[in-house]
């Protein structure tokens, strides 16, 4: 499922263990009272959690805690290599997890802690040396389920299912192989279960889920730290970009709101991929573009409207696989993914819809050639955007904070 998982494929102990890791490792626990519950709902939440942990629709073994930790509500290369060195033939090395779809090699998923996905391909669109093919497999990493299934409405990284249910359903249908179809109700206890407590990164967004409490930003204690939360204050940023004269606002183009995953709209400049509309979910920072993963690349032919033909090439185009959008390559909503939120990053690793980045040094590295490139001088004749190492040092230990 694309949700969280410990790593055991039936978990009771694994699980519980994970569950108590939160007030270990920097996680805020939840402060509230435990209130009374009837017997009949103590029993949902447990039949929640079993279909969740356990295998139960006659499938390869799977489950939804195979690939969704409960530390971090995603899996890392460190974890799966961990995980075959114990025993290979763990049910996440089959199907989708192996180099093949036919279980045959594991070098892709140890590196990256990627899965092959196979997305449809819209109407309007071909590739250039198979005509014929329906389909293109990509390669994606795990989304974490800390937070996002309670505070996130965008679910997967190009969005395509609709809520909770239907994004378990794909799930089982995608990654179990099952055998077994899952009840309506079966998946509404699924995506109930990944509502609790433990599927939150903090207090904080525990509240806000609850209660409507809005978590601020953090204000930070050390001078690194209040550095880094200027680059995440609403800010118009525009005219300071120019100059070259501040960072405040930056990081905020695209990552404000609640949860720090929607963009803010501040920012009046012409030039994309800058300039991002308020309230933007999907953007692109030139991951599949830059292919820092050396994924395998796609000629997509798009046919338009009026019966002419271009071609773009991409390991993974994301937005425009279900859109069939592809206008404005290299930017426009050519390759966008959504905005994930950066509450509890530091327990999310790896990052991108790629995995390609594996550690908040290797991400602001990532930014550093995006900015470097967004603000070239050809573009509009301004000095380009450098992200200094003092920079990326005082965003980290922001998000460090959040």
């Amino acid at each position: 499922m694309i949700k969280r998982f410990p790593l055991l494929t039936v978990i009771p102990l694994a699980w519980l263990a994970g569950c108590g890791q939160a007030s270990l490792d920097g996680r805020d626990t939840d402060d509230e009272a435990p209130s009374a519950e009837s017997a009949q709902a103590l029993s949902q939440k447990k039949e929640a959690r079993r279909l969740f942990e356990e295998e139960t629709f006659g499938g390869n073994g799977r489950t939804c805690a195979t690939c969704h930790g409960a530390e971090t509500g995603t899996i890392s290369p460190e974890e799966v290599q961990a995980r075959f060195a114990a025993d290979p033939s763990d049910p996440l090395f089959v199907h989708d997890g192996s180099d093949d779809f036919q279980g045959n090699g594991t070098t892709r998923i140890r590196a990256d802690a990627t899965f092959l996905v196979r997305i449809p391909l819209p109407p309007n669109v071909t590739l250039a040396n198979d005509p014929t093919a329906t389909s293109v497999v990509v390669r994606r990493g795990v989304p974490t389920t800390l937070d996002t299934p309670a505070l996130d409405p965008v679910l997967m990284y190009d969005g395509r299912a609709a809520d909770l249910e239907a994004q378990a359903l794909g799930a089982v249908h995608d990654h179990t192989q099952n055998t077994v179809e899952p009840t309506p109700a079966q998946l509404a206890l699924i995506a109930q279960h990944q509502t609790t407590k433990d599927f939150f990164t903090s207090s904080k967004t525990r509240k806000f889920f609850k209660h409507g409490d809005v978590p601020e930003l953090p204000q930070g204690h050390t001078a690194s730290e209040q550095r880094g939360r200027l680059f995440f204050e609403d800010f118009d940023v525009g005219a300071q970009i120019n100059q070259n004269s501040s960072r405040k606002g930056l990081c905020a183009i695209c990552h404000s709101g609640p949860m720090l995953n929607e963009s803010n709209g501040f920012n009046p400049l012409p030039v994309p991929p800058l300039h991002v509309p308020k309230g933007t979910r999907f953007q692109s920072v030139l991951v599949s573009e830059l292919n820092h993963a050396q994924n395998p690349m796609y000629d997509f032919v798009i046919h338009n409207p009026d019966g002419s033909t271009s071609q773009v090439s991409s390991p993974d185009p994301g937005i425009s696989l279900i859109n069939g959008n592809f206008v404005g390559f290299p930017f426009g909503p050519f390759s966008n993914f959504k905005i994930p939120p950066l509450r509890g990053v530091k327990h999310t690793a790896p990052y991108f819809h790629d995995s390609s980045r594996k550690t908040l040094e290797d991400l602001m590295v990532h930014y550093t050639q995006f900015f470097a490139i967004a603000t070239d001088p050809t573009i509009d004749g301004d000095p380009p955007l450098v992200l200094t190492a003092q920079d990326q040092a005082d965003v980290i230990a922001f998000l460090n904070l959040l």
